[in-house]
């Protein structure tokens, strides 16, 4: 083979290993992405959609443009933190018209460990500690809900910065905000999860009030049951019009606890089995052997103060009876 030839060959094997390498890199991103993307978006689906359409745009750049950006990781971030704050509008929009309540989906424990902090190539994590808030439980079902009563723009502000920290500066680019005011809208959406959150509670706590509860449920009879429940304690059920389950919140002791007690006397083949949820102790319903749904809760002090019902089967497909 001639020199030159050899050589050009040579050239062509070491770009197309850089390009495969590049590759990897950028696929290795897909798990923290679709992590970001559910903390925006409520749902595992809609995640999806999301990462997808990131890798899509990525693809599509001419190859003379992917090569000028320097952090690809950073780049995958804005470009799906945008997507989200696109699609909160029209997700909105479509939940007005959902079939009963809506609520976000319950994802096991583990799902999403280790994925949030500070993005690869990016040196702005708030240095102020007091201007962050503490999430170690993030895509809980407690923190998930608070986020749906965020605007789109505040939402978006406080998972990139209170989450991935991410600075202001980017984040202004983002949301199409000045950094100033970009400060405003995660001060606002801190306020928000200021006033969603009771006091909180340990992991043990939290868990032992949850057994109390399902003993009760299953064991015990409705002054039991009360004795668990918060007097405010508030029940939210999604159906997804698949189905049939509360179309309103239930809120107050006795009325959760004659609701729960009239659904285990006409359905008396329900089981539930313990699961480790992203709000601690949670139980899967299980009716004659197949899935159900699935039951996390809130807890404040020694009661239940939160209890969230998944029924819609298209948000229990990381849920199984195993």
């Amino acid at each position: 083979m001639p020199e030159d030839l050899a050589a050009e060959s040579a050239e062509f094997g070491g770009a197309e290993r850089d390009e495969s390498k590049a590759l990897d890199a950028v696929m290795a991103e897909r798990h923290r992405l679709l992590s970001l993307a559910f903390r925006m978006m409520g749902t595992l689906a809609d995640a999806e959609d999301v990462v997808q359409e990131t890798y899509v745009r990525w693809y599509r750049l001419e190859p003379e443009k992917r090569e000028e950006i320097t952090a690809p990781a950073a780049w995958l971030i804005r470009v799906a933190s945008r997507i989200s704050l696109d699609l909160l509008g029209s997700a909105r929009a479509r939940r007005e018209t959902y079939v009963g309540q809506w609520l976000p989906e319950p994802v096991p424990a583990d799902l999403f460990a280790d994925t949030a902090g500070t993005p690869p190539n990016s040196s702005h994590l708030a240095t102020d500690p007091l201007e962050r808030v503490t999430l170690d439980d993030s895509v809980s079902m407690a923190l998930l809900t608070v986020l749906e009563s965020m605007t789109p723009a505040e939402r978006v502000t406080f998972v990139l910065h209170d989450v991935f920290g991410v600075s202001f500066d980017e984040i202004a680019g983002v949301v199409g905000r000045s950094a100033a005011a970009t400060r405003q809208l995660a001060t606002s959406a801190r306020r928000h999860v200021r006033r969603g959150r009771r006091a909180q509670v340990s992991p043990r706590q939290h868990d032992e009030v949850v057994r109390a509860f399902r003993d009760a449920t299953v064991g015990g009879g409705i002054e039991d049951l009360l004795r668990v429940l918060a007097p405010d304690v508030e029940l939210r059920v999604d159906g997804g019009g698949f189905v049939n389950a509360a179309p309103r919140v239930v809120r107050g002791s006795d009325r959760v606890a004659r609701w729960f007690m009239g659904v285990m006397r006409k359905q008396p083949a329900l089981r539930l089995e313990r699961r480790d949820t992203a709000d601690g102790l949670g139980y899967i319903v299980q009716n004659e052997g197949r899935r159900y749904g699935m039951v996390t809760f809130g807890v404040g002090g020694e009661c239940v103060t939160n209890v969230w019902l998944m029924l819609n089967p298209m948000k229990l497909t990381n849920w199984s009876l195993d």
